[in-house]
């Protein structure tokens, strides 16, 4: 649970210090760290990509996991979720809930906690939390000044959740073989690439949709390999 101890603490110390100078970062530099961030982000993604063994079985997982996330909506799912929490906490009006609630959703809600969080569980590594850590930092530090403690506060459920998958992650992790953990491993580096595309602005991908890619990677590893 290395990485989520990390994300945590990354949370905290960027909100505190975004309340105490209380001053609104310029859009300009915002916009160029999470750039320099997406860069880094891309190049996470492909150096866990390239631990590939079988590329093909890398491909296959990302077209027929895209397809079957495609099928169940996953990414409209999780938006329609998203939207419908934040409608209902505007609603109330509580300053500290909303910043609890909107960093929540941006902190917890989206591919690389999860990814990071499977990674961190099954190899111990936490480059993707790590990635995540800095990039939560800074968007916490921004949140800090307009919305005060709430933001701190979103720690907690992030605490629980990927400390959850982690768990969970760390409890399969002897039934997974060899082979399975690098292509698993492999295929998630390329949805990371696709979160840096989109954190670059390149191109809008629906990262989410192709998370079932990191199951068909272990069913596909566990049948050629």
């Amino acid at each position: 649970m290395t990485g989520t101890l990390i994300n945590v603490s990354t949370i905290v110390v960027g909100t505190f210090i975004g309340m105490a100078v209380k001053t609104r970062i310029p859009d300009h530099m915002s916009q160029t760290v999470m750039g320099g961030l997406g860069i880094f982000t891309i190049f996470v993604g492909f150096s866990m990509a390239l631990e590939s063994r079988n590329m093909l079985i890398v491909l296959f997982s990302i077209v027929l996991g895209t397809i079957i996330g495609s099928l169940l909506n996953i990414n409209g799912r999780l938006e329609a979720a998203t939207a419908k929490l934040e409608a209902r906490f505007a609603k109330e009006g509580s300053g500290l809930a909303q910043g609890f609630l909107a960093a929540s959703l941006l902190f917890c809600v989206g591919p690389m906690a999860i990814l990071g969080s499977i990674e961190d569980g099954l190899t111990g590594s936490y480059r993707i939390l790590m990635t995540k850590s800095i990039m939560d930092g800074f968007s916490s530090l921004v949140f800090g000044a307009t919305m005060g403690i709430g933001v701190a506060l979103s720690s907690l459920p992030l605490l629980i959740y990927q400390g959850a998958l982690t768990l969970g992650a760390s409890v399969v992790k002897g039934a997974m073989t060899d082979s399975a953990m690098v292509e698993m491993t492999a295929t998630g580096g390329l949805l990371i690439v696709s979160i840096g595309i989109n954190m670059l602005g390149t191109k809008k991908l629906l990262v989410a949709d192709m998370l079932p890619a990191i199951v068909i990677a272990v069913i596909l590893a566990r049948l050629v390999l």
